[in-house]
C-alpha cells in the first residue's frame, strides 16, 4: 500500500528550513535583486546549517541524504519568497557535483566535495554554449591534450555563479564530432579552474533573477591539468545524464515553491481588498482561477515526489523526471501569473513581490530544458512517436 504521509525527518527539514528563512524576508530579496548583490547572508546561514552538502555522502563532510530531501529544502526556499533569487544561490552546488561524487577519482573527491559541502567552494556548470543551445552533441569548445594538461578554447553562456565560482564541471570536445562514431562519443567533463589565466568572465544583463548573476565564459588556452578530469575521456555526455534527472526534479521542486509563494500572497490579498462592500476573494471571477492554480500546483507536487522517490531508490525515472518538469514549470507560473492578475495593478508594483515570482517562475518554463524539449523526449522515447526534430 502507497503511504502518504510525509516522513517526520521530511518534515523536520521543512521546518528547519523555514525557520532560516524566515530571517530572510520578502524585503531582503527583493533588494538583493534590485541591487544585483549575490545573497550572501542568507547562503552563509544555509552554510552554517549544513544544508548545502545535504547530497554530498557523509565520507565528504555531507549530509549524505537523497534529491529527494534536497528537492525538499529547495521548494522550501523557494516558497519563503525568496523564489529562484535563494534557490539559484544554492542549486548547483546542492547537486552539481553528482557526477564527481559518481565518478571523479579518489583525489578529486577528496580535493572538492569536503569544500563544496561546507560553502567554501562555490561552482558553476559550464554546458550551453552560443550555437549549440539543447544541440549538446554540437558543442565547439574543446580540449587538446599536451602532456599532463589539457588547453581548452572556446566559450559557454549562461554560467550561474560564474563570476563567483572558483571552479567548473566544464564539458569539451577531446575528440571531433567528424572523427566519431556516435555524436555523444568524444566528450569530456573536467573540473575547471574559473580563475585560470585566459579565462574571461561577462555577466549578461537579464530580466529577472539577478541577485545570481548569470555569465558568458571564454576560455583562451587555458590550461587544466588531466588530474582534474572526471571520469573517463570522452565519456562526458554519459556522466553528464546522470545529473540532467536530478537536476529536472530540483528545479521542478523550485517552481513549486515559487507557486505556493504566490497562492498564499494572492489569497491574502483577496481576502483583505474589499471592493462593492466585499473581499474580492467573494467573487468566483478570482477564487476559481486560485483554486485551479492551487490544484494544479498539488497534482504536480506528486509527480515530483514520485519522480525524486524513483531517483533515490535507483528505479529508471527519465519519464517521471521530466513530467514533473514540465507539470511544476506549467503549474508554478501559471499561479505566478494568476497572482499578479489577481492584485490587479498592485501585482505590477515591485513592493508586493508577485512580479519578482512572475518573472522568476517564467524561467522554469525555459531551462535547464524547454517545455518542447520535454515533450520531444515523452513522445519518442515514452509514446514511441517518430523523433520530431535532429537527425539520427
Amino acid at each position: 500500500m502507497i503511504a502518504f504521509d510525509e516522513p517526520e525527518e521530511h518534515t523536520d527539514i521543512r521546518r528547519g528550513i523555514r525557520q532560516l528563512c524566515s530571517k530572510f524576508p520578502n524585503t531582503y530579496w527583493r533588494e538583493r535583486d534590485e541591487r544585483r548583490e549575490f545573497p550572501w547572508e542568507f547562503y552563509n546561514a544555509l552554510a552554517e546549517g549544513g544544508w548545502i552538502g545535504i547530497a554530498i555522502p557523509e565520507e565528504f563532510g555531507g549530509g549524505g541524504r537523497g534529491i529527494t530531501e534536497a528537492s525538499i529544502v529547495l521548494e522550501e526556499v523557494a516558497a519563503s519568497g525568496a523564489a529562484m533569487n535563494g534557490c539559484s544561490a544554492i542549486h548547483i552546488s546542492i547537486f552539481g557535483m553528482n557526477p564527481v561524487v559518481r565518478y571523479g577519482s579518489a583525489d578529486l573527491r577528496r580535493t572538492y566535495l569536503p569544500k563544496v559541502a561546507s560553502g567554501e567552494l562555490h561552482v558553476a556548470f559550464g554546458v550551453t554554449e552560443p550555437d549549440a543551445g539543447t544541440d549538446t552533441t554540437r558543442i565547439r569548445t574543446t580540449a587538446t591534450r599536451r602532456g599532463d594538461q589539457y588547453v581548452v578554447r572556446g566559450r559557454k553562456v549562461w554560467m550561474t555563479k560564474a563570476s563567483l565560482s572558483q571552479r567548473s564541471l566544464l564539458l569539451v570536445r577531446t575528440a571531433p564530432v567528424e572523427a566519431v562514431s556516435r555524436k555523444t562519443d568524444g566528450l569530456t567533463l573536467l573540473l575547471a579552474d574559473l580563475q585560470a589565466p585566459g579565462v574571461e568572465i561577462t555577466p549578461i544583463p537579464k530580466v529577472g533573477r539577478n541577485a545570481v548573476v548569470s555569465c558568458e565564459v571564454t576560455f583562451d588556452d587555458v590550461e587544466i591539468p588531466v588530474t582534474d578530469r572526471v571520469g573517463e575521456e570522452g565519456e562526458g555526455f554519459r556522466y553528464l545524464l546522470d545529473g540532467l534527472n536530478p537536476e529536472r526534479i530540483l528545479v521542478a521542486s523550485e517552481a513549486l515553491g515559487i507557486g505556493r509563494a504566490s497562492i498564499v500572497r494572492a489569497v491574502e490579498y483577496a481576502n483583505e481588498r474589499v471592493v462593492y462592500g466585499h473581499p474580492i476573494g467573494r467573487n468566483q471571477g478570482v477564487a476559481f482561477p486560485l483554486a485551479e492554480a492551487y490544484a494544479r500546483l498539488h497534482a504536480a507536487e506528486l509527480a515530483v515526489r514520485e519522480a525524486s522517490w524513483r531517483y533515490d531508490e535507483g528505479r529508471p525515472c527519465g519519464e517521471h523526471a521530466n513530467m514533473a518538469k514540465w507539470l511544476a514549470a506549467e503549474a508554478g507560473f501559471a499561479a505566478a501569473d494568476q497572482a499578479v492578475q489577481t492584485l490587479g495593478g498592485y501585482g505590477y508594483a515591485l513592493e508586493y513581490d508577485v512580479s519578482r515570482w512572475w518573472r522568476e517562475a517564467r524561467l522554469m518554463r525555459l531551462a535547464p530544458v524547454p517545455q518542447e524539449m520535454i515533450l520531444n523526449y515523452l513522445a519518442e522515447h515514452v509514446l514511441g512517436l517518430p523523433r520530431s526534430y535532429g537527425t539520427r
